[in-house]
């Protein structure tokens, strides 16, 4: 009872303060602006690759590459949702489809997604074979008479966890419709992910291209700028805190999600403490924060494959070794025979190891060994107490956990 009164009296506090916030939604990855700084360029380039749709026409593929936090998605959504108000003035229909194919890393799982985004319901989400439910897409396409716009994000991962197979119907789907038409906008983070494709794709894709180049820190600080005007109370944020925010994502890559992120979560804190103004000091409370729960966040959602290669980084790192791809693969084999996984290729070893460096978990460098040839050197970039808190909250390994953290001998 005396919990349940404190969590109460917690309430009534919050409850009875006034927020600094006007609107946190601002400050959230969803909220699309009605103005993008820095990526007019980017805008009017799909825009005009897109315009086609309202003579009747069926827009070219599109593909959007550029790192984390670059403004793919919010480019492709804005321009999307102009161009069905401008559609719908116009007296036509456009409809599209948006998937982040990191949360759908199996085709019938995007598919299902797909169907569900454009209206057509009641398909289940495990059961049907693939190409039923392609099939029931298809149909349901064409029942609706216009163009569909399909937006497949973060399509890397798809591809590289369940192939190209749905994406080579999407490109073929045009063949067998006759009332619709369907257009692509892929959205990937890695520059070479049309090495991933076989040529049959490559060839049915016809795609555009758009490359988006890294924020600097004044884009961000002007980004930020706008984004703190629209969140919170005038004068609330210091211009200081907006700086060194700015300045702090653009040491990541130009990453404005990041940059946004510190923004909202430093205002949470000031919120919090009862503080009327942003300052420096609560975006570097921030920054701690933040980077916490992007890597529990990234570490939750890995497959089990990729938690387990993680867990023999971790290993190899803890006990001072060489980190290098031969010994990471001895290392996770034995701890998938210890939990009685069967352990994937080594081709399949190296796909997940590129997955952890794009996520920034690891890096990799090549070393030469002279005469011996060249091997990859693996680093391990975040924590290893705090990858391994988190991966000891699995049931699954239990077993593994004091193997890994005690040096003990498999």
């Amino acid at each position: 009872m005396w919990v349940v009164s404190n969590v109460d009296d917690i309430f009534d506090e919050l409850l009875g303060r006034e927020s600094i916030f006007i609107n946190r939604e601002v400050l959230t990855h969803d909220y699309i602006p009605d103005e993008l700084p820095h990526r007019e360029e980017e805008v009017s380039k799909l825009a005009y690759i897109l315009a086609s749709a309202l003579k009747g026409g069926r827009p070219s593929n599109v593909f959007m590459y550029g790192k984390t936090g670059t403004g793919k998605t919010a480019v492709a959504k804005y321009v999307l949702k102009k161009l069905k108000e401008k559609a719908s003035s116009l007296g036509m229909n456009i409809s599209y489809a948006y998937i982040n194919c990191k949360y759908r890393k199996s085709n019938y799982r995007v598919l299902v997604k797909i169907c569900e985004e454009l209206g057509c319901t009641g398909i289940p989400h495990t059961g049907l074979p693939t190409d039923v439910v392609f099939d029931k897409l298809l149909t349901y396409i064409e029942r609706l008479n216009r163009l569909v716009i399909v937006v497949l994000d973060e399509l890397d991962w798809l591809i590289k966890n369940a192939g190209d197979d749905v994406l080579y119907q999407l490109t073929r789907i045009n063949n067998d419709l006759k009332n619709s038409k369907v257009s692509i906008i892929g959205i990937t983070n890695d520059l070479k992910f049309r090495e991933y494709l076989d040529s049959r794709v490559l060839s049915s894709l016809s795609e555009e291209t758009l490359v988006f180049k890294p924020y600097d820190s004044t884009q961000l600080y002007n980004i930020l700028k706008m984004r703190a005007n629209l969140a919170f109370k005038p004068g609330v944020v210091s211009d200081e805190a907006i700086k060194l925010a700015a300045a702090l994502a653009a040491q990541e890559h130009g990453d404005a999600r990041r940059a946004i992120d510190l923004l909202r979560v430093a205002g949470e804190l000031a919120d919090r403490k009862g503080s009327l103004k942003v300052t420096s000091e609560h975006v570097l409370i921030a920054q701690k924060q933040v980077d916490r729960d992007i890597i529990e966040s990234v570490i939750r959602k890995l497959p089990q494959q990729e938690q387990i290669v993680l867990l023999a980084i971790i290993k190899l790192s803890m006990g001072g070794e060489m980190i290098t791809t031969g010994n990471v693969k001895k290392v996770y084999e034995k701890l998938c025979s210890i939990i009685g996984l069967r352990p994937v290729t080594l081709r399949r070893i190296n796909d997940i190891l590129a997955d952890l460096e794009t996520l920034g978990i690891i890096s990799a460098t090549i070393k030469s060994l002279g005469r011996y040839g060249r091997t990859k050197i693996i680093r391990l970039e975040i924590p290893e107490d705090l990858a391994v808190s988190i991966l000891s909250e699995d049931i699954k390994y239990q077993e593994l956990i004091p193997i890994v953290i005690g040096g003990k001998k498999f």
